[in-house]
């Protein structure tokens, strides 16, 4: 069975909220967030260890092009997404989600 990524309620949250961000900043900007962080999640899910490690078994994946990375956990079949956060917020604010 082939791994896929599940985003979180949470994580689900940080993607529409950014998406809005960029959105009212520029026409379409929204959607190429979207589209460059599914792109990152699609790298995450092929080759889910080549990210560090942050805490516990908690990895993180840098978003192109947007100042945002991805916060996730590995298990077998699935990769479940934490947090999209921008890399201004708070470091240590994705670890409440544990």
């Amino acid at each position: 069975m082939r791994r896929y990524a599940q985003l979180t309620r949470e994580a689900e949250g940080d993607l529409a909220e950014a998406f809005d961000y960029y959105e009212a900043q520029l026409s379409g900007l929204g959607h190429e967030f979207v589209a460059t962080v599914e792109h990152q999640l699609e790298r995450i899910v092929e080759n889910p260890a080549q990210y560090q490690v942050l805490h516990r078994d908690v990895r993180r994946a840098v978003v192109r092009r947007f100042p945002y990375a991805v916060f996730y956990l590995v298990d077998a079949e699935v990769v479940v997404v934490l947090a999209i956060e921008h890399q201004a917020r708070d470091p240590e604010h994705w670890k409440q989600r544990l």
